[in-house]
């Protein structure tokens, strides 16, 4: 038994040098055509590392040709394979712009897109990839309105919004955590006004009637009355949109402080705002 392990052993040593000799020969021989047929086959067999540098020096050799069209677009998809996301983005595109007309050009432009969208980071990092990823699917969209591809590249959009949602609600609320209520309130809103369909919608609106609250409550006395005053105003916006939600029993009971704030500064229950 321990034999036959060694013979194994042996045979999968020899087989790698054997591999690693040829892919050196490869690498070393004038003869472009075998070092083009070569290089589709690693392609082909999954090995883009291999592939990789052997496409990188083909691709100038056959410029101009049928071949270094296809040539191009396998190093693109090599990068792509192999994780280079930004390489691989950059060579897709440049693929689809100077091969135009190529039956490749309009899945070059997508993947370019795509990729940029899996550049993208967590909500809670910079979001300049995403943005960008955005950029790119929307002109690949405007270049073939009519691909197959376009329902992709919509939900691909509709994922980085809810992104960019999530960082804006995120970034919204961190005011209210570190007590920035006006710096909150602001924020929120723009939230609102940028994402209106959000659905964070309600715990926006929650904390908004929150930060204007606190804010009143910290306030010098002379702008106490218009902060609290704010505070009954998004009560009231809150509750004409989310009368049944979840967070109405916590509205309810802010709006009962604000109240009782009010009448502390003299101001009657139902006193006009």
């Amino acid at each position: 038994m321990q034999k036959k392990y060694i013979l194994i052993f042996v045979f999968l040593i020899a087989s790698i040098l054997m591999s690693c000799s040829e892919y050196q020969k490869v690498l070393k021989s004038p003869n472009l055509d075998y070092k083009y047929t070569k290089t589709v086959e690693y392609y082909n067999e999954g090995e883009y590392l291999k592939a990789l540098p052997l496409l990188e020096e083909l691709i100038p050799l056959y410029r101009g040709t049928d071949k270094g069209q296809e040539i191009y677009y396998y190093y693109c998809y090599s990068n792509y394979y192999l994780d280079f996301l930004i390489t691989a983005a950059y060579h897709f595109k440049k693929y689809a712009e100077t091969y135009t007309t190529s039956k490749y050009a309009e899945d070059a432009l997508f993947m370019s897109a795509y990729c940029n969208y899996l550049d993208s980071p967590e909500p809670t990092l910079d979001q300049k990839p995403t943005y960008k990823a955005l950029d790119e699917l929307q002109l690949f969209v405007n270049a073939y309105p009519k691909s197959p591809l376009v329902d992709s590249a919509n939900q691909l959009v509709d994922e980085l919004r809810f992104k960019l949602e999530v960082k804006s609600f995120n970034n919204s609320k961190q005011y209210y955590k570190i007590r920035k209520y006006n710096s909150a309130v602001n924020s929120l809103n723009n939230t609102l006004e940028e994402y209106p369909g959000t659905i964070y919608a309600e715990e926006i609106k929650l904390l908004i009637l929150k930060s204007y609250y606190y804010l009143a409550l910290n306030s010098v006395e002379e702008k106490k009355r218009e902060r609290f005053d704010k505070g009954i105003e998004a009560y009231y916006d809150f509750i004409d949109n989310f009368a049944e939600g979840k967070s109405i029993n916590e509205a309810e009971e802010i709006y009962a402080k604000i109240i009782r704030e009010r009448e502390k500064l003299g101001i009657k229950k139902d006193e006009e705002l």
